[in-house]
């Protein structure tokens, strides 16, 4: 999914000094505003972790001790699992194991993967799942 940093959480440890957890989100696609589907800290090099850091200083609106919120522009592809229902989350679900594949230096804001595309590919892996639950239950 294509997906949109909204915030990101200053890292510790090795990552001390870098925003190394972000905050994605999608977009509404009937009002355009961004609701949050989880956090990633994977995927990025360290170079990129700086470079991000850099990025997301710039795009700043407020932050806290430990979180920066930022500007919605820095699209991010990301790779899942699967998708959960959350109550956690502005959107209603979560992905699992989110993880940065790339920038997409390419999109913008308003090109990234809506709410409704993903309420479709939640309720499109149930259909998945009960057919390989009923193939290996015939087997």
């Amino acid at each position: 999914m294509d997906l949109v940093i909204v915030a990101a959480d200053w890292g510790s440890g090795r990552r001390r000094g870098w925003l190394s957890n972000y905050h994605l989100a999608v977009r509404d696609e009937e009002n355009g505003t961004f609701l949050d589907v989880g956090k990633t800290f994977k995927g990025l090099t360290d170079v990129e972790f700086q470079n991000m850091t850099d990025i997301l200083q710039d795009l700043r609106l407020h932050d806290t001790d430990f979180t920066v919120v930022v500007s919605p522009e820095v699209v991010v592809e990301v790779a899942y699992n699967e998708v959960q229902k959350s109550s956690r989350y502005s959107s209603g679900f979560a992905l699992r194991f989110a993880r940065i594949t790339r920038i997409r230096d390419d999109k913008s804001p308003r090109e990234i993967d809506t709410i409704q595309h993903l309420r479709r590919l939640y309720d499109k892996q149930f259909q998945l799942k009960s057919r390989s639950n009923f193939t290996r239950n015939q087997d």
